[in-house]
C-alpha cells in the first residue's frame, strides 16, 4: 500500500510539472511573438505592417517593430509597394495616432503659416498611412474598380523639367510644362536608381513596353500595366478627386490640415521643425532639393527626383516622408493669405487663371513640400508650410496619404 502511494505520489507530481512546462512554453511563445509583452502586432518583411505597441512620441503613436524597417535605401528599394496585411487588414500600412494638442502653424515660415488660433489646436485620434499612397496600392484600385483619373480623362498632366537658360528667359515657371498623356501609370524620369526612366528627361514620360511587366507577382489586384519598377513610389498625377476615390474605396478619407500638419509634427515643438530636415551628421534627412533651382540639383539626399516610400527615417509616430519627396492632399480648402510663388504656378503651364473661383478647380491645401523644395526657392520642407494646388490639377509632384477615423 505504501508503494502505491509512493506511485501516485509521483505521478502527481509528474503531472504538476508537466502543466508548468505547458505554461512556461506558452509564455515564451508569447513573448517571442510580440518581442515583448508590451505589443501586439505582426512582424513584417517589408516594414509597412500595421500594428499596435508602446507609445512613441507625444501624441502616443502605436507601432510595433518590424523583422525589417523601411527607413533605409536597402529597404526601400526592396519594398513591393504592398504593406502587410493588404486586401485584409482594414489598417493595412496604417499607424494609429492617438489625440492630443498642438501649435496649429508657426510664427517662423511664411506670413501664410501663422498659427491658426490663439493657443493648441485639439486633434482626435486618427489612423493615416505610414507612407505615401504608391503606384502598387493604387493600382490596385484602380484594379478593382476601373476607375479613370482626371488626369486620363483631361490628356494630360503638369510634369517638371529642368529648363534650359533660353527657357528661362522665354516664359516664367518654365520648369513646368503641361504634357499631353502624362498620368499616374507613367514613368516618373529621374526618380531613382530602381527606375527605368532617364534623368535627363521630364518627370513624367511614356514607360517603355519593356517596362510594363505584369505585376500580379508583387501585387496580385495591381493593374498589369504599371511599371513593375515603380511600384515603390509614390503615386503621383493625381487630383484631389481621384485622391479620395481610391481613400473611400478603402473605407477611408483624406486628413485635415489640422491632422496632417499634427501627424507631421508628431509631438515636437522646437525650433528645428523651421529648419531643413537633416540628421546628425547634417545630411539631408528627406527628399528635397539640394542646389541652384531649378537647373542644378546635387542630390546630397541621395535622389535627384521622386524617391521610393520610406527611404528616409520616420518621424516621431513612425511616418515616413512627411516632408519632402511629394507634397500630399488634404480635404481642406485653401483659406488666408498666400505667397508669390504659390504652387499654382502649375496653372500657369495648365493656362488658367492664378486665383481659381470655380468649385471644380477651387485651391485645396497641400502639404509637406517635395524634391522640388529648395532652400533658393520654397523653402517648405516643413510641417506647418503650406501650399495651394487647383483641386482638379494632376502635377507630378503631388501624391497623397489617407486617415481613418475610428
Amino acid at each position: 500500500m505504501g508503494v502505491a502511494l509512493r506511485v501516485r505520489g509521483w505521478r502527481l507530481v509528474l503531472l504538476v510539472l508537466a502543466i508548468v512546462a505547458v505554461l512556461l512554453a506558452r509564455d515564451w511563445h508569447a513573448s517571442a511573438s510580440t518581442g515583448n509583452g508590451n505589443s501586439i502586432g505582426n512582424s513584417t518583411a517589408d516594414g509597412a505592417g500595421t500594428s499596435q505597441g508602446d507609445a512613441i512620441g507625444a501624441g502616443h503613436a502605436l507601432a510595433a517593430a518590424s523583422t525589417s524597417r523601411l527607413g533605409s535605401e536597402p529597404a526601400c528599394a526592396a519594398y513591393s509597394g504592398l504593406p502587410a496585411g493588404w486586401g485584409s487588414d482594414p489598417h493595412a500600412g496604417m499607424v494609429r495616432v492617438d489625440g492630443g494638442s498642438f501649435i496649429f502653424g508657426s510664427e517662423h515660415g511664411y506670413p501664410d503659416e501663422r498659427p491658426a488660433q490663439a493657443g493648441a489646436t485639439r486633434v482626435a485620434g486618427f489612423w493615416i498611412d505610414r507612407t505615401e499612397v504608391t503606384q502598387a496600392q493604387f493600382a490596385a484600385f484602380v484594379a478593382a474598380t476601373g476607375y479613370v483619373t482626371q488626369a486620363e480623362r483631361q490628356g494630360a498632366g503638369v510634369v517638371f523639367h529642368v529648363p534650359t537658360a533660353e527657357e528661362l528667359q522665354q516664359r516664367p515657371y518654365a520648369w513646368w510644362t503641361l504634357e499631353k498623356g502624362a498620368q499616374w501609370r507613367t514613368v516618373q524620369a529621374g526618380a531613382s536608381a530602381s527606375t527605368s526612366a532617364p534623368a535627363s528627361a521630364s518627370m513624367s514620360s511614356p514607360a517603355p513596353a519593356s517596362a510594363m511587366a505584369s505585376a500580379a507577382s508583387a501585387a496580385p489586384a495591381a493593374s498589369a500595366n504599371v511599371n513593375a519598377s515603380g511600384f515603390h513610389l509614390p503615386v503621383t498625377l493625381v487630383t484631389q478627386a481621384d485622391a479620395l476615390a481610391y481613400a473611400r474605396w478603402l473605407g477611408r478619407d483624406l486628413p485635415t490640415e489640422a491632422e496632417w500638419e499634427y501627424a507631421g509634427k508628431a509631438g515636437r515643438s522646437d525650433a528645428q521643425l523651421d529648419t531643413a530636415p537633416a540628421d546628425a551628421a547634417g545630411k539631408p534627412a528627406a527628399n528635397y532639393w539640394q542646389g541652384a533651382f531649378p537647373q542644378l540639383d546635387v542630390a546630397a539626399d541621395g535622389h535627384a527626383g521622386v524617391a521610393p516610400v520610406g527611404c528616409y527615417a520616420p518621424n516621431g509616430f513612425g511616418l515616413h516622408d512627411m516632408i519632402g519627396n511629394v507634397w500630399e492632399w488634404t480635404r481642406d480648402p485653401y483659406t488666408g493669405p498666400r505667397q508669390p510663388h504659390a504652387n499654382g504656378d502649375t496653372a500657369v503651364a495648365a493656362g488658367r487663371p492664378a486665383n481659381p473661383v470655380s468649385p471644380a478647380n477651387a485651391a485645396m491645401v497641400i502639404k509637406g513640400g517635395s524634391f522640388l523644395c529648395a532652400p533658393d526657392y520654397c523653402v517648405r520642407y516643413r510641417a506647418s508650410a503650406r501650399e495651394s494646388q487647383e483641386r482638379d490639377l494632376a502635377a507630378a509632384h503631388i501624391g497623397f496619404r489617407t486617415v481613418r477615423r475610428n
